[in-house]
């Protein structure tokens, strides 16, 4: 009685976590957790704007850190220059984008990465920003590494 008890709430926590991660909310990926998942993408769906982030590399002798961006409406058009619309936050510090590798300003459909300069040493937690045309703040996706 009791196994089955714990697999029925084991049941209901899953349910749970999948309504609330496809209603669009970011959260939190710890890095090990990440990994295992090939850096599970994080998404954001707001205003008929659907954003989906994936963390490219977090290897301590990347250069860079890369970031998989995705940009999907049908609403309107997607005109944000990324590179000057996106900020990354390690450990209290601001940093800006490298620059934008992908689909030009417009369209309904944009994909690229968006690139930063490598953080040594390598963060505790970082945030990506990004805030589109009309948002009120900006969607924010995290990841813990250490």
């Amino acid at each position: 009685m009791r196994n089955q008890f714990l697999i029925g709430l084991a049941v209901a926590a899953i349910a749970a976590f999948s309504s609330i991660y496809d209603s669009g909310m970011t959260g939190i990926i710890a890095a090990s957790n990440a990994a295992e998942l090939g850096h599970a993408p994080q998404i954001s769906n707001e205003r008929g704007v659907k954003v989906t982030v994936t963390l490219q590399n977090i290897l301590s002798e990347a250069k860079t850190l890369g970031f998989e961006v995705i940009l999907e409406t049908h609403t309107q058009d997607l005109s944000d220059d990324l590179a000057k619309s996106a900020v990354l936050i390690a450990d209290g510090k601001q940093y800006l984008p490298l620059g934008w590798e992908g689909a030009p300003p417009g369209g309904h459909h944009r994909k690229g990465l968006l690139r930063f300069k490598a953080i040594v040493p390598q963060p505790r937690a970082m945030e990506l920003q990004i805030r589109l045309a009309g948002d009120a703040s900006p969607r924010s996706f995290k990841w813990l590494l250490k």
